[in-house]
């Protein structure tokens, strides 16, 4: 009895050989289902995304070596011009003077948007609890409000008649502002856009920073108050390098969804006066369904597709290089 509970204990027979203990089979790899699987999982919408999509685009790129207006519709003609279309854009000043006007548009949204929105966010950081519950919902209502009923409430504050803008200028001292439309200036209708596009925006960072400073050690503002540091100094020396790539991918974001904004811009003006306050998305509209060319239309379109896919290549390249950086 003895003998065999001292070969189980040793290994068994294999011990009995002095060869030791034999070796454990070795593992296999995932099988070639297993490796598919998660292809498998993102084909559903990889397709609905290729179909509602990639169709689409493909149909308004083909629209954009056309002539087709009103009497191509009727007659059911197809008039291939090639390039026509972008070159007539690409040699337009106005197309250039749009683009000018869009991009200095989404800076200074984007700029106001992401100050307000990381103050508004740190500050919810410091608050107590039922403080920063009562902001949350606050800024959860204006982020959650659909874009046409928030644009349909600026224009009721910002009317020249009845609007309470006016009104409480007005009380206030600033008798001018009695009457005052807003919509008759370029400055002025960029002004109410502005205004309308932070306030929608600056939700979403605000909220997503405040989520983000709770990821950060505690022991590091410890030490960076022990070292003396105030507020801005801990922002610039432990917020801002911990929270870099975030400030990184929300500011691209607000860069996308700013330069390609449409409701808010049409909505309120339909990019008037005179055209002034067209951006690319309205200009592209304008041209194509306000003007009946529609070829010229989408040529804008595509265009403007393109210039962010190069601000997007441009983000990438910060990204990589500052993973490069880390390493």
């Amino acid at each position: 009895m003895s003998a065999q509970i001292e070969e189980a204990t040793a290994g068994g027979p294999a011990s009995r050989t002095g060869k030791g203990t034999a070796p454990p089979p070795p593992r296999r790899g995932p099988g070639r289902l297993a490796q598919g699987t998660p292809y498998l999982l993102i084909l559903p919408a990889a397709a609905v995304t290729v179909l509602l999509l990639g169709w689409t685009l493909l149909k308004n790129g083909l629209l954009s070596f056309q002539n087709l207006g009103p009497r191509q519709l009727i007659q059911h003609l197809t008039e291939w011009t090639g390039t026509d279309n972008y070159a007539e854009q690409l040699g337009s000043s106005e197309f250039w003077g749009v683009t000018g006007r869009s991009v200095v548009f989404t800076l200074a949204n984007v700029v106001l948007i992401m100050a307000l929105g990381c103050f508004i966010g740190l500050l919810l950081a410091r608050l107590g609890t039922a403080l920063r519950l009562l902001l949350s919902l606050g800024l959860v209502l204006a982020w959650a409000m659909p874009v046409v009923a928030a644009t349909t409430v600026f224009q009721w504050l910002f009317d020249q008649r009845f609007g309470v803008v006016n009104y409480v200028l007005d009380a206030l001292g600033w008798h001018s502002m009695a009457g005052y439309s807003w919509t008759s200036g370029q400055f002025s209708t960029f002004f109410v856009i502005t205004v309308l596009i932070v306030w929608q925006s600056v939700p979403f960072v605000a909220i997503n920073l405040y989520a983000a400073t709770t990821t950060i050690p505690k022991e590091l503002y410890e030490a960076a108050s022990l070292d003396g540091a105030g507020s801005w100094k801990q922002f610039t020396s432990v917020t801002f390098p911990f929270l870099k790539p975030f400030f990184l991918a929300t500011t691209f974001l607000e860069v996308i969804w700013i330069f390609k904004s449409f409701t808010q811009v049409f909505a309120i003006n339909e990019g008037g006066p005179d055209r002034l306050t067209e951006t690319l998305p309205v200009y592209a509209f304008q041209e194509g369904f306000g003007s009946q060319h529609f070829g010229v239309g989408a040529a804008v379109s595509i265009l403007t597709i393109v210039i962010l896919l190069a601000l997007t290549a441009y983000y990438l390249r910060l990204v990589l290089k500052q993973e490069e950086d880390e390493l």
